[in-house]
């Protein structure tokens, strides 16, 4: 069976920063609309113990979520180092679509996979582009969906894209508002006759039956505000358990399936969602193993990026590549895990090898 590897990455980190301290007046109120009795140094201070985040990126305003997307894949294109007529499929994660500053409505005509199709000036019919919703794990599912069209010979080489402007869906009066972010990171997957290194396993599940709302849109904590117009929300502590009681099982479930062992294993990229809870998921994934959690396994990005959903783990990817996260990078021979959990709920891994 053909070898599925990633020959080139790429990622766009928006250049406008928020940090904590610039939420400082910001009017934070409960579910019910009345205001929370901690004052907001406070809720900053607990905030950043919990999830590690400083900073994070906001796109301008002239850039929507395809945009993004559409310039972290020149880059993963130029890393390649291919001709973009060659692609044949491009595939774009995202939750909401194009959202422009101060609107109530997500543009999704046409599919943000079309429109990067367009901007990147591929004439060729048969690159075929589609949009894919599968909640934070997104990014993954598309490499996922790639492997199989190259493995099945539906096609020789996928762009996979994930991207998200998250700033445009939050309720500021929502303390969980500090948590999301903007970003995109891109890869180009291609078959390779090359059995020592690609894509070696994989695992995905979809949970529904007591969870398949923890994340969902709502109207504002404001309760002054437009009733029409809502927010992405989200019951925090139930993710939270869910993650940790489902995603170690999950990584198990596709490390198990690649025939590698756990102490053969040097990075885990991990969904930058909440520092807390990365640490808890990796700590329970090693427990299964009986094994102490190796210094360095995991590379994070979420202390100056925050959570940007489906571009938060391909972005992470990107940068140790390229060596901007400072002691950490791969080796040729390397065998990582890539791992997401969000909307859905979904769970995915994949086991890789450079």
């Amino acid at each position: 069976m053909t070898n599925v590897i990633i020959t080139g990455t790429g990622a766009y980190i928006p250049s406008i920063t928020k940090k904590n301290v610039q939420f400082t007046d910001t009017n934070f109120l409960n579910v019910d609309g009345t205001p929370i009795k901690d004052t907001n140094e406070v809720i900053i201070e607990k905030f950043k113990a919990i999830t590690g985040i400083e900073e994070r990126r906001y796109a301008k305003k002239e850039l929507n979520t395809s945009d993004l997307g559409f310039l972290a894949a020149q880059k993963a294109i130029e890393d390649a180092k291919i001709n973009p007529e060659e692609i044949d499929y491009i595939i774009f994660a995202h939750n909401f679509g194009n959202v422009k500053p101060n609107s109530s409505q997500s543009d999704l005509l046409p599919s943000l996979a079309t429109r990067v199709k367009h901007l990147l000036k591929i004439e060729n019919p048969n690159c075929v582009a589609y949009d894919i919703l599968f909640g934070c794990p997104g990014w993954i599912q598309g490499v996922i969906q790639a492997q199989s069209f190259i493995q099945s010979k539906i096609a020789k080489k996928a762009l996979v894209i994930g991207a998200e402007t998250l700033s445009r869906v939050i309720d500021e009066h929502d303390r969980d508002s500090m948590i999301y972010s903007d970003g995109a990171g891109a890869c180009i997957i291609e078959g390779s006759e090359n059995n020592n290194s690609g894509i070696l396993s994989h695992a995905s599940q979809t949970f529904t039956k007591d969870e398949a709302y923890y994340l969902f849109f709502d109207r504002s904590y404001n309760k002054d505000t437009n009733s029409d117009i809502n927010y992405m929300k989200m019951h925090g502590r139930k993710i939270y358990e869910f993650a940790l009681n489902n995603v170690p099982n999950a990584m198990k479930a596709a490390l198990d399936k690649s025939g590698i062992e756990i102490n053969q294993l040097k990075k885990v990229f991990i969904h930058q969602a909440n520092e807390k809870m990365d640490e808890a998921i990796i700590k329970r994934f090693y427990r299964l193993y009986n094994k102490p959690v190796p210094e360095g396994i995991m590379p994070m990005s979420i202390h100056k990026l925050g959570n940007s959903s489906v571009a938060t783990v391909p972005t992470l990817l990107n940068l140790v590549l390229k060596g901007e996260i400072e002691n950490q990078y791969i080796e040729k021979g390397d065998v990582i895990m890539l791992a997401s959990v969000g909307s859905g709920m979904n769970i995915n891994a994949i086991v890789y090898k450079y």
